[in-house]
C-alpha cells in the first residue's frame, strides 16, 4: 500500500503541504474527523499512532465502537462493455452479477 499508514487495524492517509512543509493526514474509514501531521516522516508516523491511540481512549470513554459501519453496499461505474462482459460471465456460472463480482472481489483482496 502507497501514502497511508496502518496500526491497530486503523487506516492514515497520508499528504504532503509543500506551502505549509508539512506532513498531514486524517483517519479513514472512521465515523470522526481525527487528522494529524508532522514535519517529518518520524513525526507525522507518531502523531498518527498517538491520534489513533487518542481516538480508541474516546470511543472506549463514549462507549461506541471506533470504526466506522459499512452498509454493505455500494455503486460502481463501468463502461458498457465491461458490463456486459461481467454479466456474460456471471450467467455462465449460474450466479447473479451480485454474487459474481462480491467473489472476485474477495478473491482479488485475499491474494
Amino acid at each position: 500500500m502507497k501514502d497511508v499508514l496502518n496500526y491497530k487495524g486503523f487506516i492514515g492517509s497520508v499528504h504532503f503541504s509543500a506551502d505549509d512543509h508539512v506532513f498531514f493526514g486524517k483517519l479513514e474509514g472512521i465515523n470522526d474527523l481525527v487528522t494529524f501531521e508532522g514535519e517529518t516522516v518520524k513525526e507525522l508516523i507518531n502523531a498518527f499512532h498517538y491520534m489513533v491511540d487518542e481516538h480508541i481512549k474516546d470511543c472506549e470513554n463514549e462507549n461506541i465502537a471506533p470504526e466506522k459501519s459499512y452498509k454493505g453496499s455500494f455503486n460502481v461505474r463501468l463502461t458498457p462493455e465491461l458490463h456486459r462482459r461481467i454479466a456474460i460471465s456471471a450467467k455462465m456460472r449460474g450466479e447473479s452479477i451480485n454474487k459474481y463480482v462480491s467473489e472476485v472481489l474477495s478473491q482479488s483482496i485475499s491474494q
